[in-house]
C-alpha cells in the first residue's frame, strides 16, 4: 500500500485560494506563535508552526465565526492531522463551547483549546489585528461588549500564555 505525501501548509493554504490579507495575517500569527514553543518538543513545535499557518484557512470557505469549524472541516477532508485540525476548530478567541455555537445557529461543538498547541495559536492569534501585533489590553479593549464568561476565558487563556513564555 501506498503512503500518501503529507500536503505541507503552504500547499493547503495555496489550495484554499486566501486572499493575501489573510495570508500575510496568518505568517504574522505564526511568527508570534513561535515564541511560544522554545520548551516544546519537535512535534509540538511543528504543530504550532502549522496550525498558525493554517488557523484561518476556513477563510476561504466564509468569514463568519464558523470559519474556525470551516477549516477544520476542509483540513480534514484533505487528510490532515486530527492535532492540527484542532488548532484550527479551537482559534477562534479563547474557545468557543458547543453553548456559544448553539446560541449562533451553529453545530454544538466544543473548540475550547485544551493542548498546549491550541492553546498558544489560540493565544497568538489574539495578539495579531490584521498583521500588525497588538497587546493584550488592546486585545481586551476590542472585547469590551463581549459576554463576561468570554471574557473571563480571553484573559484565562493570557495568564496561562505569558506563565509559559
Amino acid at each position: 500500500m501506498k503512503k500518501e505525501r503529507r500536503l505541507e501548509p503552504e500547499e493547503i493554504l495555496n489550495r484554499a485560494a486566501l486572499d493575501l490579507h489573510v495570508m500575510e495575517h496568518s505568517k504574522k500569527v505564526m511568527e508570534v506563535a513561535l515564541r511560544f514553543t522554545s520548551d516544546l518538543d519537535t512535534e509540538d513545535k511543528r504543530l504550532v508552526h502549522d496550525g498558525a499557518l493554517l488557523h484561518d484557512v476556513g477563510r476561504g470557505i466564509t468569514h463568519s465565526l464558523s470559519h474556525g469549524l470551516e477549516g477544520a472541516q476542509y483540513l480534514r477532508s484533505l487528510g490532515v492531522e486530527e492535532p492540527l485540525a484542532r488548532i484550527v476548530e479551537c482559534h477562534v478567541g479563547a474557545g468557543l463551547t458547543a453553548d456559544d455555537y448553539t446560541l449562533q445557529g451553529l453545530p454544538p461543538i466544543d473548540c475550547i483549546p485544551f493542548t498546549l498547541p491550541e492553546k498558544i495559536v489560540a493565544h497568538a492569534d489574539n495578539l495579531v489585528k490584521g498583521i500588525r501585533e497588538i497587546s493584550f489590553y488592546e486585545r481586551f479593549q476590542k472585547n469590551i461588549a463581549l459576554p463576561k464568561r468570554i471574557q473571563r476565558r480571553y484573559f484565562k487563556l493570557y495568564l496561562e500564555m505569558e506563565l509559559w513564555l
